[in-house]
């Protein structure tokens, strides 16, 4: 019994040791989540709220520049109206002032005034600015000399800007007036200071020219941020600690930190700058983050709750995990005695394989004899006829000529036999350098008599120097015998056969053969065994195949294609022996 209980207290301690640092684990994890959650957010939450200050302040800009473009056209067509040209000329201005009341309803400017050539206003949609002397303003000066329209912006004496276009109005070379039109920006300002947003228009001097906070027009930027009460330092400090969510801020504006967001307007060097207070963002990170946290106390109390099941469930789910394992034993058992019949049956199944790849390899090799053995006895049989032509003659050394060339054809019989045997069991044959020059000329004097009597046209280009390989002299020349007799029969139906055999160096050594004839219907098939053309007795199909053998033994690559003018092309390329490899073999 009190073996049972010190189980149990052991067991209660190793419980609570593993939930005291399970804890410890948890509450790291909550306050990085906390802590990373935090940045990242603010990160895109701060990126969220540039974008949308820059496509206000895109949209801020094009009002403006759409506002004053809309009326930098108007003082060009007023100066073309004859009523108001009649007026200046005449001097008659009683129906001016209404003609341009009518206008401007119509163009939706702030005012529209008409001066003569001593710069008095003598007509205005302002009633209260007739009679006006403006000889000396520069948007008369500079409307007069110029011939265009001139834009001006002044400040008024009670602040704020004035911005006009004038333009001169001419009769037969002679300017008798000016008109001008004043744009109203400031509705702007007022659109503007409907957001929590801080805008200002700065022009090319730098100066403030509209701005939601009036107290900035007329003053620089760094003027304007300055002009804070002296507390704001203070205040500034206390801020900064506080606001822990935000990043570093561009500026402060009554001591609460800012971020300052500039654009270039394409009117006359303006800018556009506007200040976004980070309030938003802290309150959509905290939101987040107390979201997280209220997550976390409830995912701690459910681990509790876990915990405090798991005591009473634990010994039933023992027993139930102690009869689910004998289960699994009984079912594993049952799977090791059917895994090892079937391994049995599979051995089998692999020996009855083994000898029918047997049966099939001995089927290929007495085709490859029969189709490999064709050439050299044909040639042997021209050779006898000739050698029986000169005994009958008594020419008796050129016959012995024949028969030495019989000996030899002999001799190559037995290493194509050899050779087959060997592609049979892909054995590892001794390799020696191979020249290739050597081997096409070995090749072309095996085929000579088919050459001579199909009367075929041979173009052989050789290199000047040695192209070596590493090979089987004898393997590679029944390749290059196979490729000819491939073109030979490939050129029976044309009249004039003709065959190239060209043999360049270069990364690998690469032989072509090209004849004129047919060329190649299916190339997808034609290395497979026992695939031909050919009728009936004319071969077996094993030539290429066996050929492709042979070359990727030896590390190269066979392939086949049809030339651009007709006929076929085969390309044997082998890795290429270099003078550095050739004397360490």
């Amino acid at each position: 019994m009190s073996a049972t209980d010190d189980q149990e207290q052991e067991q209660g301690r190793t419980i609570s040791w593993r939930a005291r640092v399970a804890l410890l684990i948890f509450v790291a994890i909550a306050c990085c989540v906390v802590l990373v959650t935090n940045w990242l957010l603010t990160e895109r939450f701060t990126q969220n709220t540039r974008n949308r200050a820059e496509l206000r302040l895109a949209l801020y800009g094009g009002n403006l520049v759409s506002e004053l473009q809309r009326n930098s056209i108007v003082p060009q067509l007023l100066s073309r109206d004859p009523e108001l040209i009649g007026a200046l000329n005449s001097g008659d201005y009683s129906r001016s002032t209404q003609r341009l009341i009518s206008f401007v309803d119509e163009i939706e400017a702030a005012s529209l005034m008409l001066l003569d050539a001593d710069g008095r206003i003598v007509a205005a949609t302002d009633r209260n600015r007739l009679g006006e002397q403006h000889r000396a303003q520069s948007f008369f000066v500079d409307a007069l000399r110029s011939n265009g329209t001139v834009f001006s912006a002044l400040q008024r004496e009670t602040g704020g800007y004035r911005f006009t276009y004038s333009r001169k109005i001419e009769t037969q070379g002679t300017a008798i007036g000016v008109v001008l039109v004043e744009v109203d920006l400031q509705k702007f300002e007022r659109a503007w200071a409907g957001f929590a947003d801080a805008v200002h228009v700065t022009d090319s001097t730098g100066t403030i020219i509209l701005a939601t906070e009036l107290r900035w027009r007329g003053k620089s930027e760094a003027d304007a941020l300055a002009a804070e009460p002296p507390a704001s330092a203070i205040q500034r400090a206390i801020q900064a600690t506080a606001d822990w969510t935000a990043l570093p801020a561009d500026a402060y504006l009554g001591g609460e930190a800012v971020m300052r967001m500039s654009s270039r307007i394409p009117f006359r060097g303006w800018q556009i700058t506007s200040y976004t207070t980070y309030a938003s963002i802290r309150e959509r990170v905290n939101g987040v983050i107390a979201s997280e946290i209220m997550a976390f106390a409830i995912l701690l109390a459910l681990a509790f709750y876990v915990l405090s099941r798991k005591n009473a469930l634990q010994s039933a789910f023992f027993q139930k995990e102690s009869a689910t394992l004998r289960a699994l034993n009984e079912r594993l058992q049952r799977e090791i005695a059917e895994r090892e019949r079937v391994q049995e049956n599979l051995a089998v199944a692999e020996q009855t394989l083994a000898q029918s790849s047997k049966l099939a390899a001995l089927g290929e090799m007495s085709a490859a004899v029969s189709h490999e053995l064709n050439q050299p006895l044909a040639a042997m049989r021209t050779y006898l006829a000739g050698a029986g032509l000169l005994l009958r003659r008594n020419r008796p050394d050129e016959a012995l000529s024949s028969f030495q060339r019989i000996d030899d054809l002999i001799e190559r019989m037995g290493a194509i036999t050899r050779q087959l045997k060997s592609y049979a069991r892909k054995g590892g044959e001794d390799l020696a350098p191979v020249d290739m020059g050597q081997a096409v000329h070995s090749a072309l004097s095996m085929m000579e008599p088919q050459l001579r009597q199909r009367k075929i046209r041979m173009n052989v280009a050789l290199p000047d120097r040695r192209v070596m390989v590493m090979g089987d002299r004898v393997r590679i020349e029944q390749v290059i015998i196979n490729l000819m007799r491939n073109a030979i029969d490939a050129t029976q139906t044309v009249q004039t056969p003709e065959i190239d055999v060209l043999l360049a160096a270069g990364e690998t050594a690469v032989l072509t053969v090209r004849d004129n004839g047919h060329g190649i219907d299916d190339l997808t098939s034609l290395f497979e065994p026992f695939y031909t053309t050919k009728q009936p007795g004319d071969g077996v199909g094993l030539g290429l195949a066996i050929s492709s053998g042979i070359v990727n033994d030896l590390g190269g690559r066979l392939t086949a294609r049809n030339g651009r003018a007709g006929g076929a092309v085969f390309e044997m390329q082998l890795p290429i022996l270099s003078e550095d490899m050739e004397a360490a073999e």
